[in-house]
């Protein structure tokens, strides 16, 4: 059985029990319990702090974990990452109140920098050969240089709104962050088979994304124009109808390209158009 580490509470918490769900895997509520066993696969859930998943994972209390890249880059712990799982990005960045005059990285040298990630911070610094003095804060970073704790900020930015609402502008994006799945690099041969069967579900999921399934009636005599339009997985499924001379064409269509290619297809007689939400994808 694997033993997976996910986070207690906050903005992957929710995104990680609808990965599980989506995968057939149901968990119990995480605000009663520590550790939960999941129904629809051999899984125990353990629900941590986000910063602690990385160190449970690498010391072998939980198998795997999902967690942010930011955290696994912060704490440098023995594991692997598996796979990125498409949500929670965010990215970690430079802010500094928004009067103060930017050019380049040369302003940080000699200035105090408030973050809760001081590791991923003190390499960029080294990297850039800025000298500055790091300040780990946990929690409510924005406020340090309001208050006179910092002259600057190292923090995740989503929307960018908190920043402006502390009187902050970013002026470096310096890591870019997901939601991974990592895994104990000492996992057994069994574990590993599981492993492999529950990221076989996840980029099922994963692939499904942003794609739609489409089926709509045809005269035959336009297949030809209709398969330019719908390459499909391989190519599109063609099945002949009752009525002579008409067809009925299934294909999957990604939402970026969506509505312009219905609308060509119309143009070639396409009727009785039906757009179906992909649950998952299977290559």
């Amino acid at each position: 059985m694997l033993k997976i580490a996910i986070q207690a509470k906050g903005r992957l918490n929710e995104q990680s029990l609808e990965l599980l769900a989506d995968a057939g895997i149901r968990v119990g509520d995480s605000k009663r319990k520590l550790i939960t066993r999941a129904k629809g696969f051999d899984l125990e859930v353990l629900y941590l702090r986000d910063d602690d998943i990385p160190q449970a994972v690498a010391m072998g209390v939980a198998d795997i974990g999902i967690v942010g890249q930011n955290e696994v880059a912060e704490k440098s712990e023995d594991v692997r990452e598996v796979m990125g799982l498409g949500f929670g990005a965010c990215r970690i960045s430079l802010a500094l109140p928004k009067e103060e005059e930017y050019t380049d990285i040369e302003w940080f040298q000699n200035k105090r920098v408030a973050t809760s990630y001081p590791a991923i911070l003190g390499r960029f610094f080294q990297e850039k050969g800025i000298y500055a003095h790091i300040h780990r804060i946990e929690g409510s970073v924005e406020i340090a240089p309001s208050i006179g704790m910092a002259d600057a900020i190292f923090d995740i930015v989503s929307s960018g709104a908190t920043l402006i609402s502390n009187g902050l502008k970013e002026v470096e994006s310096v890591f870019e962050s997901e939601a991974v799945l990592i895994a104990n690099p000492k996992l057994s041969e069994e574990k590993l088979a599981e492993l492999d069967e529950l990221t076989f579900r996840f980029e099922s999921i994963i692939e499904s994304e942003g794609m739609k399934y489409v089926l709509m009636n045809l005269p035959v005599s336009q297949i030809d124009a209709a398969v330019a339009l719908l390459p499909g997985m391989r190519s599109p499924t063609v099945l002949p109808l009752a009525q002579e001379g008409w067809c009925s064409i299934h294909s999957v269509i990604s939402e970026d390209v969506l509505w312009p290619t219905i609308r060509q297809l119309k143009k070639i007689g396409a009727e009785g158009i039906l757009v179906l939400a992909l649950e998952n994808m299977i290559r």
